[in-house]
């Protein structure tokens, strides 16, 4: 990879509109697909409807959990296309379905206008969802680590991660905005439906955007050097994706506990209202997003173990004491620094994340091996976070089971990230 150094202007001013460009696609990305979880509670009575709220909720986050059964098939599937016609082929392709999927569960009748057909084709929506997605992730973390200069990798790969955030932020305060403006019965009826049509309008605005973007430096040069850029040596990095699978127990769990089910978990068990839940859990993804680059930079000039150790050990210390303050009656203002605790943890790992785990992967199969290990993890950790926390509540009986999955995954990753080599100091393979 070119250094900074070396590149002159056009390159530089390319590699910005590049990384731009993908980045402003991943917001969008991300927005589609969080927003079914920031309106899980609503779309629990409008397509699960049963006389008991525990099952309806735990049928919601199952066909949510759906969507990430099928990603690591998205991640196989377009990591190989993007391994083989170029990431930004990969990179349009999952935009275009993501937004399919966005309108088609803004536009699907409820199951009291056509039954369990309704439920069905919600599930439908959710995997076209998550195939997208699948591929989305390890696409545009390769797309944007190869566009960056060597000793900016931890700041270029860092801003991968701050897009999510912002996606997720964006729909928090979409849904947030539209519950606090709008009543909850003129939610439940049907203003449920602004937050995924909107997501449809806004994705040909990021087709448009990365529809102008050049490759990435790092694969041409390896498509000059072989007739294949897929890799042919399959061991190697199959046997790395399974580090990448464990790097990423701990970030999934995290993400889609603190962010994605926390809004539900305030509302039923900490009694907050649904605006001030959605809107607690937008705050600490504001911190998030603001701290993701300041993370990501420290990982350039001081290494990424540092900063991923001290996330895991945050982690394996933290969500218990946190979460056992929420449940004693916590003011508003207590979950929301809560919830900014846990998000700066969040962001201590995902800062350097995104070029550590780039790092482990040689350019020549980067895409595909590093979204199959992700996408691998995050199916059985993440997307199923939600219904497992719920489902061991319901149990065990004990309102902590979020924390203790929680301090268990980072346990995991610790493992995982204490055997990786250092990379912040190494050219990209």
């Amino acid at each position: 990879m070119t250094d900074n150094q070396s590149m002159n202007k056009p390159e530089r001013r390319e590699a910005r509109r590049a990384v731009t460009a993908a980045v402003v696609g991943n917001v969008l990305e991300w927005y589609d697909f969080a927003i079914y979880a920031y309106m899980a509670t609503v779309i629990a009575r409008k397509f699960f409807p049963s006389g008991d709220e525990v099952t309806a909720l735990l049928s919601t986050f199952a066909a949510f959990g759906v969507g990430f059964v099928v990603r690591p098939l998205g991640g196989i599937v377009i990591g190989r296309l993007g391994d083989l016609k170029g990431r930004k082929t990969a990179l349009l392709l999952t935009i275009a379905l993501m937004a399919a999927g966005t309108v088609l569960i803004g536009l699907i009748p409820s199951y009291e206008t056509i039954g369990p057909a309704a439920s069905i084709l919600i599930v439908i929506a959710r995997m076209l969802q998550g195939f997208s997605a699948g591929g989305e992730w390890g696409g545009s973390t390769a797309f944007i680590v190869e566009w960056a200069p060597e000793n900016r990798r931890g700041f270029y790969g860092s801003l991968q991660q701050c897009s999510v955030a912002g996606g997720l932020l964006l729909g928090s305060a979409v849904a947030a905005l539209v519950s606090t403006v709008l009543t909850a019965e003129t939610v439940d009826a049907w203003a449920w439906r602004i937050p995924f049509l909107l997501g449809g309008l806004l994705g040909p605005v990021g087709l448009y955007m990365r529809r102008n973007i050049g490759e990435t430096p790092a694969f041409a040069r390896v498509a000059q050097e072989t007739t294949s850029a897929a890799t042919s040596d399959a061991p190697a990095p199959a046997w790395l994706a399974a580090r990448a699978f464990g790097f990423t127990i701990l970030w999934s769990v995290s993400y889609y506990i603190v962010l994605a089910y926390m809004p539900t978990f305030l509302q039923q068990h900490v009694m907050l209202g649904r605006s001030e839940a959605l809107w607690a859990t937008t705050a600490g993804l504001l911190v998030l997003v603001t701290t993701i680059p300041l993370s990501g930079l420290l990982s350039d000039r001081f290494g990424r173990k540092p900063l991923l150790l001290a996330a895991c050990v945050a982690f394996m210390v933290l969500p218990y004491p946190l979460f056992d303050l929420m449940l004693v009656g916590a003011s508003l203002g207590t979950v929301i620094a809560i919830q900014v605790a846990l998000a700066l943890g969040i962001a201590l790992y995902s800062g350097p994340g995104p070029a550590a785990i780039a790092e482990i992967f040689p350019t020549k199969g980067r895409s595909t091996w590093m979204s199959t290990g992700y996408s691998l993890s995050v199916a059985m950790f993440g997307g199923f976070a939600p219904f497992v926390a719920t489902w061991l509540i319901e149990e065990t009986g004990s309102l902590l089971s979020p924390a203790y999955y929680l301090m268990a995954a980072a346990a995991a990753s610790t493992v995982v990230v204490l055997r990786l080599e250092e990379s912040a100091d190494k050219p990209l393979r």
